[in-house]
């Protein structure tokens, strides 16, 4: 199976409801800590995703990943990232997961999905150099905290992530991707993790 970088449709019309939902007024979301929360699917997948995460209402710059699975995966979702000061908010959905899993989960160098295993997306985004680590240490720009799905196998996260952009310049995330990985990061392997194979891949588009 060949992934493409473009949005499906499903997930366009998804984008573009979130798109309206940033430019309401900013009602009560905390962005002083990291938070993730997990829930369960209440319906198709799109949908699901449109009420959950439309529900932030934050502005400023916004881009998504539309995650589609590699070959032989049933892993698909959306990755929204928005840019606050001095940081970025992350909004991820992720459904076909291995149920109640820890799994790796990362934005790769490369803006590609192209290859049918995901190794088109290239390493870890690495602007600065760093070690691949957790949070709160030395780690990749592109390092983010594990997935972990519900008894349903889903993932609905929010987190921040200090040090990369949706601007110009090397610190951008826009135009990479994001890779949903088989197995718990071990945050010590260098410089993968140990993460194992790549279930799903998405190409971050500004919007």
């Amino acid at each position: 199976m060949k992934m493409t970088h473009a949005l499906s449709l499903p997930a366009l019309a998804v984008a573009t409801l979130l798109l309206a939902a940033c430019a309401a007024p900013e009602t009560g979301h905390d962005h002083g800590t990291a938070s993730a929360t997990q829930a369960a699917p209440t319906g198709t997948m799109g949908g699901t995703m449109g009420g959950k995460m439309g529900g932030g209402m934050m502005k400023g710059r916004m881009a998504v990943a539309s995650l589609t699975p590699t070959q032989g995966s049933n892993v698909q979702g959306l990755v929204m990232f928005h840019q606050m000061d001095g940081h970025l908010m992350v909004h991820a959905r992720i459904s076909g997961l291995k149920p109640n899993a820890e799994l790796g989960f990362h934005v790769h160098e490369v803006g590609s999905c192209a290859s049918v295993d995901g190794t088109s997306a290239g390493g870890h985004f690495n602007p600065d150099g760093k070690p691949h680590g957790p949070p709160g240490a030395a780690h990749h720009a592109g390092d983010m905290p594990a997935l972990k799905s519900d008894a349903q196998g889903v993932a609905d996260q929010k987190f921040m992530l200090m040090g990369p952009t949706l601007g110009a310049g090397p610190l951008s995330v826009v135009n990479r991707s994001v890779v949903v990985h088989a197995q718990p990061d071990d945050y010590t392997t260098q410089p993968t993790g140990n993460s194992g194979a790549r279930l799903a891949c998405g190409v971050i588009a500004a919007h």
